[in-house]
């Protein structure tokens, strides 16, 4: 999650994202619209990462998988 209050759109996070699930505003598909608010709700939540660790063992299993947000837990 990129805190919206906190972000000075540097765009130095989307290089670094493995699933390229990072968008510039004005680049924002509009079938992932309804994850705007969804994500200022949970980067006031979830901590902030701060350094780069390996990727979960199954991350290549979920990567392309769509419709994700129905496993979503809060």
């Amino acid at each position: 999650m990129i805190n919206p209050e906190t972000c000075i759109d540097c765009s130095l996070c989307a290089p670094e994202c493995p699933a390229d699930a990072i968008f510039a505003d004005n680049a924002l598909p509009a079938d992932q619209s309804h994850f705007i608010e969804l994500n200022a709700e949970l980067a006031e939540v979830w901590p902030v990462i701060t350094q780069t660790n390996s990727p979960l063992a199954e991350a290549d299993t979920w990567v392309d998988q769509g419709d994700k947000l129905q496993f979503l837990e809060r």
